[in-house]
């Protein structure tokens, strides 16, 4: 395990946050304006649905802590939601959330730096938290959050992308797990022309199409370089990318449900691989109310990558706390996202690869002596979480919006992924430069 471990926290690839934060260095507001503090004071969490039983187990545990849980969207799908109602408290002057969890790892562009003149909402946790607890976690894992050596908000788990394959439908059709991307175009002829119905993935949710697929494949749609933004479908591994998605959507091995929906679910017996993020293991595979895998039929494999190339992957979210610059309870606070991080509970209750290291040992050793999934585990997702591509860009906005407004409904009336491209790039372009990007 300790050997696992080091290879584990080896540095992450997640440093082109610091890029996409750059931006930030010039007018990022001190935040943390002086607050008169109140250690009786309650605490407002917000936490999306999958996060509840966490806040609600520190809650039990600790009763001498006033805490209200308020549930929300988890700023899924890129909506936005945690930064509109953090504009509108702004106008008001009151109701900032003390806590609040987003499943978007972008939002320290906007939350760490005054808006319109009021205070910053994140607060900076290097005054919140203890260095040592900072240090605590995966390196690089913070990266994104990070501004100047100042962490304004704090990675719940990591999600890089790894391989899922079907144990079971591997040995029954007597394939090899693919390495490559070509190697898996390739065993999509195979799939469709041997076993008809059987399929490789699903293309049907925003962040697969954009994070899975095009930031695994390198692809230079999603770039920031301080206030200047930068989308290109033309480069070769963008359009490689989207000519295998069409390939493979024509040969019936890419389906365009949500892999959340039940129609996805229906086909689980006939799901015979996929890539996709290492939350996947508890979120779909071990969920009874998903995919409900049999124990042993599930592995994951090293990340695809194209032959001859670096051996990247993409990174699909991985949940990130932030704290209030307002809040009038701090040391309720601290004391609330430590747990929420680093805990027994927190090791219990995450569906996917905790963010802290020792809680990703433990996480990794249990999934391994649960003998749930098939082959080296621990090896694949620590492999992967060491290689996420540095090129991806974290601006004030999500390329799930983009997708989910262009492409889902292009693909659904049967027009080709490449047809689609132009709208799509137009569609990210304009989204930049309302946030006040300079587009080339």
């Amino acid at each position: 395990m300790k050997s696992q471990h080091r290879r584990f926290t080896r540095p992450l690839a997640l440093t082109a946050g610091l890029a996409a934060v750059a931006l930030l260095s010039a007018c990022t507001g001190g935040g943390d304006a002086a607050v008169e503090q109140d250690s009786n004071s309650a605490i407002t969490v917000w936490v999306d649905a999958s996060r509840e039983p966490l806040a609600t187990a520190f809650k039990e545990e600790n009763p001498d802590v006033k805490v209200n849980i308020e549930t929300y969207d988890g700023n899924a799908g890129g909506s936005d939601s945690f930064k509109t109602k953090v504009a509108l408290f702004d106008q008001s002057n009151e109701g900032w959330p003390d806590v609040v969890f987003s499943t978007q790892t972008n939002d320290t562009s906007w939350a760490a730096k005054e808006l319109n003149g009021a205070q910053a909402y994140a607060a900076p946790l290097n005054d919140l938290l203890s260095e040592k607890f900072l240090d605590g976690f995966t390196a690089g894992a913070n990266d994104p959050m990070t501004v100047d050596g100042t962490v304004y908000g704090v990675r719940n788990d990591l999600a890089p992308v790894v391989f899922w394959y079907n144990q079971t439908l591997l040995d029954q059709f007597g394939y090899d797990i693919p390495e490559t991307w070509e190697d898996y175009e390739a065993l999509s002829d195979k799939l469709a022309a041997e076993h008809p119905g059987y399929i490789l993935g699903s293309v049907g949710d925003s962040f697969v199409g954009t994070y899975v697929y095009y930031f695994g494949a390198q692809a230079p749609i999603f770039q920031v370089d301080g206030d200047t933004f930068s989308t290109d479908f033309s480069d070769d591994h963008a359009t490689r990318m989207t000519a295998l998605i069409d390939h493979m959507l024509d040969n019936g091995t890419l389906v365009q449900n949500s892999v959340f929906s039940a129609e996805f679910t229906a086909l689980s017996d006939k799901l015979v691989a996929m890539p996709g993020p290492a939350w996947y293991s508890g979120a779909l595979f071990q969920n009874p109310d998903s995919l409900n895998s049999a124990p042993g039929s599930i592995g994951a494999a090293n990340p695809l990558y194209w032959e001859g190339e670096d051996k990247v992957t993409g990174n699909v979210g991985g949940g990130v706390w932030y704290a209030s610059s307002h809040t009038k309870n701090k040391d309720a606070v601290a004391k609330f996202l430590e747990y929420v991080i680093s805990s027994d509970k927190a090791v219990e209750l995450n569906g996917g690869l905790p963010a802290y290291s020792s809680a990703a040992d433990t996480w990794l050793a249990k999934q391994s002596e649960s003998g749930f999934f098939a082959g080296d585990f621990e090896g694949a997702l620590s492999t992967a979480a060491g290689s996420v591509w540095k090129g991806w860009g974290y601006p004030s906005f999500s390329p799930e919006t983009a997708y989910a407004s262009v492409v889902v409904p292009a693909l659904a009336s049967g027009t080709s992924l490449a047809d689609t491209v132009d709208a799509w790039q137009t569609e990210i372009k304009n989204e930049a430069q309302v946030q006040g990007y300079t587009v080339k």
